[in-house]
């Protein structure tokens, strides 16, 4: 045990003198197409500043065939839950062969192939930001090391989430990935509930359409237009952002402005029976209960 200690804290400090980058050096000659991340490059804001829009859906006949696509948020990594500066995640791009990331400290890219008839998966051309991570606990390296390692895959549905498990050449699992699965807030909404006060307000109407990460709707009185973003944080978690308003004047017995602090605060999305969801705030308390309707 003491021996495995050691090994570790000097694979760690190894890690540590190369700026946490156990990946392809990268002076050496890249791959047709490949992505190279210069030394210069720094950990991103936002993780869209370095990856396409959100591929936010994902569906049952794509998990029963063993496609592998879209943003996976880390859970695991080699059954210890994932700690980072950043939430660690994999964006896989079929079309590219290529998957982004984030491993917790830095920024990552690799070529990716995988086979759903053998259940394959293999990380190449792998590359990493250089940022020295200084967060005690970090578990980026073994991320990184785990990538390496995978040679196989599966993927399951767990409850609403989808979930897709890689291992190494062993097959003992290395990395558990979460694909959060919001379609069931696709469609048109009214509002039921404000802060857990009733409301009948039938012109108050939300449209949300998942698949463009887009919000629609109307207050009562104004139109409101806005962003919806999946975060890759914990489960069932989502944000409103960026919400305009027409000027209209309203009248004072309005739940506009309820409505749009509600919007704002909403941090989770869940499913209820009989065709309504509810949105949570950080303390997973309601602050808007939704009911689909047919209206426009």
């Amino acid at each position: 045990m003491k021996k495995s200690y050691q090994i570790l804290c000097m694979a760690a400090l190894g890690c540590a003198m190369i700026s946490c980058n156990t990946f392809k050096k990268s002076d050496s000659k890249p791959k047709e197409n490949s992505v190279e991340v210069k030394k210069e490059s720094v950990l991103p804001t936002d993780r869209e500043d370095i990856v396409q829009p959100v591929s936010a859906v994902y569906t049952s006949e794509e998990l029963s065939k063993g496609i592998v696509k879209g943003d996976w948020a880390i859970e695991t990594v080699n059954g210890k839950k994932v700690v980072g500066e950043k939430a660690p995640f994999l964006k896989f791009v079929p079309s590219e062969h290529k998957v982004y990331g984030n491993n917790g400290c830095n920024v990552i890219n690799a070529d990716y192939h995988y086979n759903p008839e053998d259940s394959t998966l293999q990380f190449s051309y792998m590359s990493s930001t250089m940022r020295l991570c200084h967060k005690e606990g970090l578990t980026d390296i073994e991320i990184n090391i785990a990538m390496d390692a995978t040679r196989y895959y599966s993927c399951a549905l767990n409850g609403d989430d989808y979930y897709l498990t890689l291992y190494n050449a062993d097959k003992e699992p290395v990395m558990e990935l979460m694909h959060q699965n919001f379609q069931f807030l696709n469609g048109t909404w009214s509002v039921k509930e404000i802060s857990g006060e009733p409301v009948n307000v039938p012109k108050m109407k939300l449209v949300v359409d998942v698949d463009e990460g887009k919000l629609h709707g109307n207050t009562g009185c104004n139109v409101i237009n806005g962003s919806l973003e999946i975060n890759m944080e914990s489960a069932n978690s989502i944000s409103f952002q960026a919400i305009s308003k027409t000027l209209m004047l309203c009248p004072d017995a309005n739940y506009e402005t309820q409505l749009l602090v509600a919007l704002e605060e909403a941090m989770k999305a869940k499913p209820l029976k009989g065709g309504k969801v509810e949105l949570l705030d950080s303390q997973d308390k309601p602050v808007l209960v939704l009911e689909r309707t047919s209206d426009k």
